[in-house]
C-alpha cells in the first residue's frame, strides 16, 4: 500500500497480514488459497511492502 492510499479496513487481507506478523505467525499461516488477489494482499500486509516493489537492495560500501 502507498502511502497516499486510505486506511484499509480491519478485515481486509493486508490488515490481517499485518497483524498476523505483529503476533508472530509465521508466512505460511495465510488462510487464503493459493493464486488469490486476496492472498496477494495479505502476503503484501504480512511482508510490509507491495508485491510490485522492487526487492531491498543491500547498500553499497562508503
Amino acid at each position: 500500500m502507498a502511502v497516499s492510499d486510505p486506511p484499509q479496513p480491519a478485515d481486509d487481507p493486508a490488515a490481517q497480514g499485518v497483524r498476523a506478523r505483529q503476533n508472530g505467525k509465521p508466512r505460511d499461516v495465510c488462510p487464503y488459497p493459493l493464486d488469490t488477489e486476496e492472498r496477494e494482499q495479505w502476503l503484501e500486509g504480512y511482508d510490509g511492502r507491495e508485491r510490485t516493489a522492487p526487492p531491498a537492495q543491500p547498500m553499497k560500501p562508503t
